[in-house]
């Protein structure tokens, strides 16, 4: 019997070690405001794949092999990352680790991401990709300066009453608590800049915020 018994807690021992590499492997992360996305990313470009294979990413510390997907990409726009064009992008090979589906259609997205030490771009779900014709007019202008403006900002997720700032240099995103979406109002038509105060503030407007500006200004 109490060999039976200590079987029984080794294989729970095993189940529960195997299952929580497994949780471990799991995706999850909090959504991100897309000026977050773009201050926080090594690369944000606009371009569409025109190829997609399956390709050896070496192996893991157990010696199974390691596999990617290879996006191969046609960069239509950069907008942040190296001096070089973006050819290929690399993301896992299923959603349970955080590997993004992007179409061979001819859509067009907004992709934002890392640069690994090789030089290659590597995407996951945390990462803010959209097609590109499901931006805001906002938002593809303010890839061009604005949200690089506001990089000093901090733009805190409010999904609950109470929420407040804890400093002068942040902004509360509040889509999710007064609209229920994640990308709602602010996420589409809004910045947070840092002012000449170095408080910082939502902007709304289709010119570069002015030296001094009033909260939710939109000229």
């Amino acid at each position: 019997m109490t060999w039976t018994v200590n079987s029984c807690f080794v294989t729970l021992a095993i189940l529960f070690l195997w299952r929580g590499e497994e949780v471990a492997e799991a995706c999850s992360c909090s959504p991100a405001h897309p000026q977050e996305a773009f201050c926080h990313s090594d690369v944000v470009i606009r371009g569409k794949v025109v190829g997609v294979q399956e390709v050896d990413a070496g192996n893991d510390i157990y010696g199974n092999p390691i596999k990617r997907i290879k996006y191969d990409i046609k960069q239509i726009k950069m907008f942040k990352g190296p001096s070089d064009d973006i050819d290929a992008i690399y993301t896992a090979p299923t959603s349970a680790v955080c590997g993004v589906t992007l179409e061979k259609n001819g859509k067009e997205y907004l992709i934002t991401g890392k640069l690994k030490d090789d030089g290659t771009m590597h995407i996951t779900l945390c990462d803010f990709i959209q097609p590109w014709d499901e931006l805001s007019e906002t938002q593809k202008k303010s890839l061009t300066q604005r949200y690089e403006m506001g990089c000093g900002c901090k733009i805190t997720r409010c999904t609950s009453i109470p929420c407040m700032v804890s400093s002068p240099a942040e902004c509360l995103w509040t889509d999710w608590l007064i609209e229920k979406k994640v990308y709602g109002g602010q996420a589409k038509h809004f910045a947070c800049i840092k002012r000449s105060d170095d408080s910082c503030a939502w902007y709304r407007g289709s010119a570069p915020p002015k030296k001094e500006f009033m909260d939710i200004e939109d000229p």
